[in-house]
């Protein structure tokens, strides 16, 4: 009687472990899914599907002081590019300074002012001159704010008879500013020098 008892007894324990250890199981179990739901959730929400030419692409959301160095590189050399890049054509020319001189403060248009005073657009159109740009690289220092950036370029002058290869040094700073069709990047270069531009090759055609 006491042994049936006593089996009974240690039966119903192994019957209580067994569903306390399936119980702790299954709140595991839930709060894992829950946890990676969550998870999943954020992920999600930092990516965004966009359609371009009838292909789906991914792309993924992050805070801007992660892409801060490229976006401001890639600034600087736009508005380079721009602003250096001429053709003997008035309204290339006209076109691409519109475009650096949003990228730009005061100090870009008092330089496009002087070039300007000094015939150097006329020349080069009344010469059939084209001037192209090549960003070596640009160094940029986001320690402190605005940001000071250091460019390095090449630029080629291609007349009838020559090309003469100049070497171009700049400096200047940026700062954040709204983001615009004009001024995608979102920042503006202030205080804006040359320091260097000379002629490093002259090749005869």
């Amino acid at each position: 009687m006491f042994t049936k008892a006593k089996n009974l007894e240690t039966a119903f324990r192994h019957v209580r472990s067994f569903t306390l250890l399936v119980i702790i199981g299954c709140i595991g179990f839930c709060c894992f899914a829950i946890y990676k739901s969550y998870q999943l959730v954020d992920e999600t929400q930092d990516k965004v599907y966009i359609l371009a030419s009838g292909k789906v692409l991914d792309a993924y959301a992050s805070e801007r002081k992660e892409n801060i160095p490229v976006e401001a590189r890639d600034h600087v050399a736009t508005f380079h590019r721009f602003f250096f890049t001429l053709d003997p054509d008035d309204k290339v020319i006209q076109s691409n300074l519109v475009k650096a001189l949003y990228l730009a403060d005061g100090s870009a248009k008092a330089q496009y002012e002087n070039l300007k005073e000094s015939g150097f657009y006329s020349s080069i159109i009344s010469g059939n001159i084209s001037q192209q740009i090549s960003v070596d690289t640009v160094e940029v220092e986001t320690d402190d704010y605005p940001y000071r950036f250091h460019c390095v370029a090449s630029q080629r002058i291609i007349r009838s008879t020559s090309i003469v290869t100049r070497r171009l040094v700049t400096e200047g700073f940026l700062r954040t500013v709204s983001r615009s069709d004009n001024n995608p990047h979102g920042f503006l270069i202030e205080r804006w020098t040359t320091l260097e531009n000379k002629d490093i090759n002259v090749q005869n055609r």
